[in-house]
């Protein structure tokens, strides 16, 4: 289930709490809504990343995707993409995957809320 948190504008360096850590390591893969924006954030080892939740190469639902040597496979094609910095596997013609800023601490998974009005 996503969440969708809307409200007031955020100071830029706000941090919104999204999801919580044991429920993301236990899924490996959350889709969220937040502020309006739909978000995938992924747990793999000891890494968090939060990306935007359509493919970019062919807008597919990456919250079905799956988890493969540090990479978020996309469920239509066979590309993946690394979650440190979005690269996309060789030889497919798409951008990176875009990546926000999110931390984990005190049980809960954190994203910057200004990150999010940039893609609003």
């Amino acid at each position: 289930m996503a969440d969708d948190r809307r409200g007031p504008a955020w100071p830029q360096d706000q941090w919104l709490p999204v999801c919580s850590l044991p429920r993301l390591t236990a899924a490996g893969i959350v889709a969220v809504r937040i502020a309006g924006v739909d978000l995938v954030l992924v747990a793999d080892g000891g890494l968090v990343t939060a990306c935007e939740r359509a493919c970019p190469h062919e807008q597919a639902d990456l919250a079905c995707g799956r988890l493969v040597s540090g990479r978020l496979a996309c469920p239509r094609h066979d590309a993946s993409f690394s979650l440190i910095d979005g690269a996309i596997s060789d030889g497919w013609p798409s951008r990176p995957l875009r990546l926000y800023p999110v931390r984990a601490e005190r049980g809960e998974v954190f994203i910057n809320a200004a990150s999010l009005k940039s893609v609003r």
